[in-house]
């Protein structure tokens, strides 16, 4: 079978090196040192990614799937018809599957991703399972306003689909502000369909951040070997080691990467100096009750329309509408 794919799309917005490196060396100058999560998904980050999902430790992928296993039908029937289907991060559209196979007359499916390997690849692999669904692959920075492509045919509705619990990188003003955005994005009569982790033991959280096989740390170090290559910079990434701690007072995973020594790094023409045992936050991942989720989307101006739940109950997926719309 074969999909019916369209051109790769570049937004053509994709920050120059010179960007790049004001965007580091403004994080690096910050106190406490930040640097942005997006900086993981080179080619090599992408793939480490997906291997930190195949981990024992890494429940949210295996919740997750088992959830939509459970629940693609229903979720499919909540969407309707006639549906443009467009995924944010969508790397290897593998949960998308589960949907797709139970979707009726979906107009289009537009995957966004910011790494062009992983776009071009989960096209070519849906390609081998579906036959007449129109793609067309974005390769864009979903968290800035997209250009989408013209639809091949006038869609029901828009259904953005943001799995995984990529919301929890987002702070609260950030989660709001991306999720106005979305809910822009999917126009009046659209929706969205959203993964959000769920507030657990500590121990299951932090183990799933901190693999055995040290998968993860590998992938958090990989942001400082994109920078090498990409910027000239010259961290050693022996004397950095990945740190991810749960604060449960804030209820978000802490991802860092900690200088093992004082040491100073070429950043650029600047020299940017470290501290021994000195950070760089990378990552946050919040969890979320129901409640705190609820409350969090109406911020937005959006309300929970379904809930679904994976058998062990640690992971939801939700499908969110404009505040309002719903009768009562």
């Amino acid at each position: 079978m074969n999909i019916r794919a369209l051109d790769l799309h570049d937004d053509g917005r994709t920050p120059p090196a010179t960007g790049l490196l004001e965007i580091v060396r403004r994080g690096l100058r910050a106190q406490p040192k930040r640097l942005p999560s997006w900086l993981f998904y080179d080619a090599q980050g992408s793939v480490l990614f997906e291997r930190i999902c195949e981990q024992p430790e890494y429940y949210l992928t295996r919740c997750e799937t088992a959830l939509m296993q459970a629940h693609a039908a229903s979720i499919a029937d909540t969407l309707g018809v006639d549906v443009r289907l467009v995924e944010y991060g969508s790397g290897s559209a593998t949960k998308t599957s589960l949907l797709l196979e139970h979707m009726a007359a979906p107009v289009s499916y537009v995957p966004v991703e910011i790494s062009p390997e992983p776009l071009q690849e989960s096209v070519r692999r849906l390609g081998e399972r579906f036959a007449q669904l129109p793609v067309q692959p974005l390769c864009a920075d979903f968290t800035r306003a997209l250009r989408l492509p013209i639809p091949p045919r006038a869609p029901r509705r828009t259904v953005l689909y943001f799995p995984g619990s990529t919301i929890g990188n987002f702070d609260t003003r950030e989660a709001v502000a991306l999720l106005r955005k979305m809910r822009a994005e999917m126009g009046d009569n659209g929706g969205i369909l959203i993964g959000a982790d769920l507030k657990k033991d500590a121990a299951v959280i932090e183990a799933a951040y901190n693999d055995a096989a040290g998968v993860t740390a590998e992938f958090t170090l990989n942001m400082l070997a994109r920078l090498n290559r990409e910027l000239g910079c010259d961290f050693d990434l022996g004397a950095f080691r990945h740190r991810a701690h749960y604060n449960a007072l804030a209820g978000r995973i802490e991802t860092s990467l900690v200088s093992q020594r004082a040491q100073k790094v070429r950043v650029g023409r600047s020299q940017i100096a470290f501290g021994a045992d000195e950070a760089i936050r990378v990552e946050i991942s919040c969890k979320y009750s129901l409640e705190d989720f609820a409350a969090l989307v109406a911020k937005a101006g959006l309300e929970v329309l379904r809930v679904w739940l994976d058998p062990e109950r640690m992971f939801s997926v939700q499908y969110l509408v404009r505040a309002g719309s719903v009768a009562r």
